[in-house]
């Protein structure tokens, strides 16, 4: 039987559908509210609003569940490669070998750049920032693959699919070694996708490049860990701006430049930046953790707690392990992942913190991993944007397909009420 919610307004009764999601979840279906009532909803941030239904991701911040289309993140994390789960997200299955390897072949043969593409990187200043330059280089993708997509063809949207799955690490990788001064490369076609990234981003160009796999496992769990997260700020961006029906790489851009923020995909960048003030400032992890807890401080902790998860957040118990894995390895004498690793202790053991469930989360754990592995902070959010990236093409194949409306949200307005134009010798 169908449940329906009562709106009571000026003497009305007026019934809204209740939904149900397959996880139990409840919303309100008010597609009709302004039709029926002249009312629209007030929800600033959209924290009570859902803008569609998918079958992409579930999570349960209150129990700490992520999934990705039914599957434990646990379970991907630690048996999935970064290419299985990104099939899995885009396709809806995990592949099987005949099926991966067919689209692991597809990428490798577009994972090339046109040479006028390197010219618009070469032109950016050393001082601009890696998210601004990736994003831009997304954007100019378009220019070098002007064909729209055909979203009713399988054929069209999978070649597109493969064309930025392709393209996208190659740019990452460019887009570091131009921050750090290196020779801009091409990978080896004759390696998995997360080894040939490994391998662009660090082969140095007067020495054999020799891959280590705990680096090569922890950039595998950490990319896993990124690739999805729901309707987050950049998600829910590519699909407000593919809405529009703009083509995958324009609404891939707006995504990255939405990722940007610090308040985002920008928040293990902060965790650093953090980290090396309390260095500067002495290193006294005990002072800095009383004015976290004053609330008259302006000092915030970085990396503790999140928005969603009100228990521990599960990507960062699957990262802290392969934080201290990357440690151990590479024995890293660092005084800012000395700290890290005093902070952590501290607010693992800290009633105040505890009791609030503010634990690290996983930006706090991924700039200790992309720190140790040599990769500077600015671009800390570059890795990022890597990892999300099937996460984003997944949401924009499922927004396509299921021909969402444009996205149009309704405003209260507060200004001004109707005044008089004066000419301007009258003002």
């Amino acid at each position: 039987m169908a449940k329906n919610v009562t709106l009571s307004y000026e003497g009305k009764e007026i019934e809204f559908p209740l939904v149900e999601g397959t996880e139990n979840e409840w919303g309100i279906d008010v597609k009709t509210l302004r039709a029926k009532t002249n009312l629209i909803t007030l929800d600033p941030g959209f924290k009570n609003t859902g803008s569609c239904k998918s079958g992409i991701t579930f999570l349960d911040g209150e129990k700490g569940i992520l999934r990705y289309r039914g599957y434990d993140i646990e379970d991907l994390a630690a048996n999935a490669d970064f290419l299985e789960v990104a099939y899995l997200l885009i396709f809806g299955e995990l592949p099987n070998a005949e099926q991966l390897d067919k689209f692991l072949v597809d990428i490798k043969e577009e994972s090339f750049i046109d040479e006028d593409l390197k010219k618009i990187l070469e032109s950016f200043p050393s001082a601009a920032h890696p998210m601004g330059v990736l994003s831009s280089l997304t954007s100019a993708l378009t220019a070098f693959n002007p064909n729209s997509v055909d979203v009713d063809s399988e054929e069209d949207m999978y070649k597109a699919i493969v064309r930025i799955m392709g393209k996208l690490p190659v740019l990452v990788a460019w887009v570091f070694r131009k921050k750090e001064g290196l020779p801009l490369k091409y990978g080896d076609y004759s390696l998995g996708y997360v080894e040939n990234i490994a391998r662009m981003m660090f082969r140095k160009p007067n020495k054999e490049y020799i891959a280590n796999p705990v680096i090569d496992s922890a950039l595998n769990k950490l990319l896993i860990l990124h690739a999805e997260h729901e309707q987050n700020c950049s998600t829910s961006t590519v699909r407000i701006v593919g809405s529009s029906h703009a083509g995958l790489f324009a609404s891939i851009a707006a995504g990255i430049s939405a990722l940007w923020g610090p308040l985002h995909g920008g928040a293990n960048q902060a965790v650093v930046e953090m980290l090396e003030a309390i260095r500067q400032d002495g290193g006294d992890i005990k002072r800095y953790m009383e004015k976290a807890k004053d609330k008259s401080d302006p000092f915030r902790l970085m990396g503790f707690g999140h928005r969603v998860y009100k228990n521990f957040d599960p990507r960062a118990r699957i990262i802290k392990k392969a934080a201290n894995e990357v440690l151990t390895d590479l024995g890293l004498v660092d005084p800012v992942l000395d700290i890290a690793k005093k902070l952590e202790a501290e607010a693992l053991s800290d009633p105040y913190f505890v009791d609030r469930k503010l634990y690290p989360n996983v930006d706090f754990y991924s700039g200790i991993i992309y720190r140790a592995m040599g990769i500077s902070t600015e671009t800390f959010t570059v890795m990022f944007a890597l990892g999300r990236l099937p996460g984003w093409i997944a949401q924009w194949r499922e927004m396509r397909k299921n021909k969402e409306p444009i996205g149009r949200p309704r405003q209260i307005y507060v200004g001004k009420n109707h005044r008089e134009f004066l000419p301007l010798k009258s003002r």
